[in-house]
This record gives structure tokens, sequence and C-alpha cells, in this order.
């Protein structure tokens, strides 16, 4: 028989406490996300009445809709790209940064300040970068004597990896400051103890930092995936999507759907999706580390 659980006052006091947290997460994240997938059900301009179709919009993007499964690939790519060229920089970036040496103060606001500029201007920069005719890249070929030019955001074989490269430039910075605060919590003694049993930098570096990083690891995969699925702005400033939906995003063909074509119920569809594919990932990944710790 099982025995009744008696909650003291601490114990309500505490789900008091909680009390507006709930309220707040489930208004702000539970409801709209509900509301989302109601919409989702429904063929609608953002005005008229709604026509209920069902699953038919997700029937619809899976079965004929191009544009919809090119955006997926590219969102698969640039998570792939995400975490093995930005998070393998970003540690980079961190071991540096943490060794002593004149001037490191300097060097890790240098690496982190693109990180805190708003990611449209970045893609202002950006697109002046890649300008095929006055832009820093081709115009740098030249000086070299390198008869170079190419149009990085207007050829659809280069335009993603184009994006990719402006959007690391900004990417880098809170991976960065995560690992090196993860490094910097790894005790002295234990590097001691390892350079004194022999070990060289690279071996105390994957057997010993490395095992030790594996929290924030957690923290910096995860929020690198959820940014790899919404990444929006950069891509949006750079190229819209184009050319010929070479670089076209889940965010992107969600905006276009619903503020451009008036497709609300369609580009919510959208949206639904790219909240299954992330809490696909992120959940059992987490879970996962959870357990084997």
């Amino acid at each position: 028989m099982k025995k009744k659980k008696n909650y003291t006052s601490t114990d309500k006091a505490a789900y008091f406490f909680l009390l507006p947290a709930a309220v707040i997460y489930l208004s702000v994240i539970v409801a709209p996300v509900c509301y989302s997938f109601f919409i989702s059900l429904f063929k609608w301009n953002g005005i008229g009445e709604k026509q209920f179709v069902g699953l038919s919009n997700y029937i619809n993007l899976f079965k004929g809709d191009k544009i919809f499964h090119t955006a997926i690939i590219n969102n698969l790519i640039w998570i792939v790209l995400t975490i093995f060229v930005t998070m393998t920089i970003a540690l980079l970036f961190a071991v540096i940064l943490s060794k002593q040496f004149r001037g490191r103060t300097f060097f890790r606001g240098f690496f982190y300040f693109p990180c805190v500029i708003a990611p449209i201007a970045v893609a202002i920069i950006w697109r002046w970068i890649y300008n095929p005719n006055i832009g820093f890249i081709n115009e740098f070929f030249k000086a070299l004597g390198i008869n170079f030019t190419q149009g990085w955001i207007s050829d659809p074989n280069v335009s993603l990896y184009a994006v990719f490269a402006a959007a690391l430039w900004q990417a880098i910075g809170q991976p960065m400051i995560l690992f090196l605060a993860g490094l910097q919590a790894i005790s002295p003694d234990v590097l001691e103890a390892a350079t004194i049993d022999g070990a060289n930098g690279i071996e105390q570096f994957f057997l010993i930092k490395v095992p030790l990083l594996k929290d924030t690891f957690v923290i910096v995969i995860a929020t690198l995936i959820v940014a790899a699925m919404k990444v929006y702005d950069v891509v949006q400033g750079l190229t819209g999507g184009g050319p010929n939906n070479a670089t076209q995003m889940l965010s992107t063909y969600m905006y276009s759907q619903v503020f451009q074509y008036n497709n609300v119920g369609y580009g919510t569809a959208v949206a639904c999706i790219m909240v299954l594919m992330m809490m696909i990932v992120i959940i059992p990944y987490v879970s996962f580390t959870a357990k084997e710790d």
C-alpha cells in the first residue's frame, strides 16, 4: 500500500515560487506552439475565414514541395558545418586564449566582438565583402595579381557556403567563451599531475581536457544545433534564400510563405516541422548525456 506523501510548508512555498515561471512558460512557449499547430491544420491567408484541411499542409510539404526539400537539406548541411567547423574553431581559439600571454584579454574581446553585432549588420558587411566588382575578396585577389572573380552569393554552387562563412565570423564568439570558461574550471593540479606523469600537450588535451569538458560540449552542441535550425537574419540579409533557392532555409521559406504569399497555414506548418526537428535532435541528445552522468 502506497504511503500518502505529506507536503511540508517548504514544499508548498517552493511550488508557490515556481508558479510565476510556470505561468510565463505556459503562456509564452507552450500556448503559442499549440496554437501554431492548430493554425497549421487550416488553409488561411491571415485575414479571412480559416478552411480546415487537416494534415494536407504537411502532406503537400513532404510530397511535392521541392523548395521545402531543398530547405531541409540546406538546414542539415548548416547543422553539420556548424558542429564540425564552428565548434572546432571555437574550441581551438579557446585553447589558445586560455594560455598565459601578453594581450590575451584584447584578443578575447576581439574574437568575441562579432557576436554582439546585429546579424542583419553582419549581412550588410559581408554583402560588401562579397561584392563581385568592388568587394574585398575579389579586390584582394587582384592585388595579388590573380585574375579571379567570383560571384560569391550569386553562384548557386558556392552561395550556401559563402553565407555560412559570414555567419561563422559571428558565431564563433559564444561557444568560444563557453569553452574558455570550461577550460579555466579545470584544476591546475590535474594538469600538473599529468605533466609529471609525462603527458605532453596533445595527450593532456585529448585525455584530460576534452573529457572534463563534457558538460560544456553538451551545452555548446545543443545551442549550436538550435541556432543552426533557426538561422534567418544572415541568410535573409545576404541572399533572401536565393539564388534559385540555393540558400533557402526552413526559416526563410516559412517567412516567405507567411508574409509574402499570405499562406499562413502552410508557413506555420513549416514552423511546426522546425520545432519538431529540433526536439527530435536535442531531447534524445540531452537525455542520453544526462543518463551517462
